[in-house]
């Protein structure tokens, strides 16, 4: 047999195949056919993702009440204070000038109300043995009543500048590490409208917060104590986890999206979370182990109108001919899942996916689905679907090649798009 002769009679039978399939291809699956996807058994869970950035537990901002310049620090960045320890100290010069001034206030003060004091008994004696008027008598009742008020006033200011001067003396109000230095020696600070801001002290970096930003769509899943699990882009691929501590009521308005402050707290022992990092946060809603898992792609793929049609008249004449399948090759009437040939009833968890039979045919199985996590879905009940059996969950894309056409004839035709997710 010549080469002319071979390649004549293979391409015969190729066009005998094809007209084979385009005749009785329809329910059969081949290499080109269909993608399927396994029915595994495995753990899910439903999450509401969201963002945040991390923080000290406790954070204190040690500032100056008195104003004045800079004189020493004797702390820098991540120094480890102690309660009471001295972090820097002001010029005091004119702070100790105010206290001599105060001071001498008091004695000046103290003097007047000795004088005032020492007429006061001189003239209520006079009085008593009627040499005076009451009306002579009440200016060094008064005097004497004043300098006592003065008294106490110039006390009060030797007091007010004696703490100024203490003031002066900036301490660590508790233990931690310094995370904020915002001054330096021979700065001018000025503390007449509010105290300005020197250190920031952070409490205990072993354990930090993250104040989230949960929209309103999801606010509704989050709750107390609930587990949450987040990565920050410093240590890609490491999973770190927390804990819900505080859902704030506050809603934060930002164009038109109105979002909720949800603070998680975070253990971290080794010091990797470091103030300020960006932390992508899962809130876990809901988990379960060890159930049966479907792709989400099988429960959108969905064959075409000729292909249900065609099954449906085939299986028809199947029972006119040879009556009931067996039990176990038995599938439910199609009227079930189909409304004529436009698709399937999907009605709140039953669902419809497809498969290829023993026969070769392609078979509905109905399920009722659970929870999902966007990529799988949980099967709850299923009398056709088991572990480890394959599913459709889409067509393959079909394209045409030089001088060949990929496009299959029969039950598997129709315009393309015909199969949908």
């Amino acid at each position: 047999m010549s080469k002319k002769t071979i390649i004549s009679v293979a391409a015969v039978g190729i066009i005998a195949l094809g007209g084979y399939w385009a005749i009785h291809g329809f329910g059969k699956t081949s290499d080109t056919g269909f993608e399927f996807g396994e029915i595994v058994r495995g753990s899910i869970e439903q999450t509401v993702t969201a963002a945040g950035s991390l923080s000290p537990v406790t954070t204190v901002e040690v500032g100056t009440q008195v104003s004045g310049t800079i004189d020493r620090i004797f702390v820098d960045f991540n120094d480890i204070v102690k309660e009471g320890q001295l972090l820097a100290v002001l010029d005091t010069s004119l702070l100790k000038v105010a206290v001599t001034d105060a001071e001498a206030s008091v004695e000046r003060t103290e003097a007047n109300l000795e004088k005032a004091y020492s007429d006061y008994l001189r003239n209520k004696e006079l009085l008593e043995r009627r040499l005076i008027s009451e009306a002579d008598f009440i200016p060094y009742k008064t005097s004497y009543l004043i300098q006592q008020a003065d008294l106490k006033s110039t006390k009060a200011n030797l007091k007010k500048a004696k703490q100024n001067l203490d003031y002066a003396i900036i301490t660590s109000p508790i233990n931690g590490i310094v995370i904020g230095k915002n001054v330096e020696s021979g700065q001018t600070v000025a503390a007449s409208l509010s105290a300005p801001t020197l250190f920031e002290i952070a409490e205990d970096l072993s354990r930090m917060e993250i104040l989230a930003d949960v929209d309103e769509s999801d606010i509704g899943y989050i709750k107390t104590g609930q587990e949450v699990r987040f990565e920050v882009t410093a240590y890609a691929g490491k999973e770190f986890s927390g804990v819900v501590k505080q859902i704030r009521l506050k809603p934060e308005v930002v164009s038109n999206v109105v979002t909720y402050t949800v603070v998680v707290e975070a253990d971290n022992p080794d010091g990797l979370l470091l103030p300020g990092m960006t932390a992508t946060l899962d809130f876990i809603i809901e988990k379960k182990d060890n159930v049966l898992l479907i792709a989400n792609k099988a429960l959108r793929f969905m064959p075409s109108r000729e292909e249900l049609q065609s099954l449906r008249d085939k299986r028809g004449k199947a029972r006119g001919e040879a009556g009931e399948n067996s039990r176990g090759d038995r599938q439910p009437p199609l009227s079930r899942f189909a409304d004529g040939v436009t698709g399937i009833k999907q009605n709140d968890n039953r669902k419809v996916v497809w498969y290829v039979n023993s026969g070769g045919e392609l078979a509905p199985a109905p399920l009722v689905t659970g929870m999902t996590d966007g990529a799988n879905t949980e099967i709850i009940a299923s009398r056709a679907l088991e572990e480890g059996m394959q599913v459709i969950i889409s067509a393959k894309s079909e394209t045409k090649s030089k001088g060949s056409s990929s496009q299959r004839k029969g039950g598997f035709g129709g315009p393309p798009g015909g199969r949908g997710f």
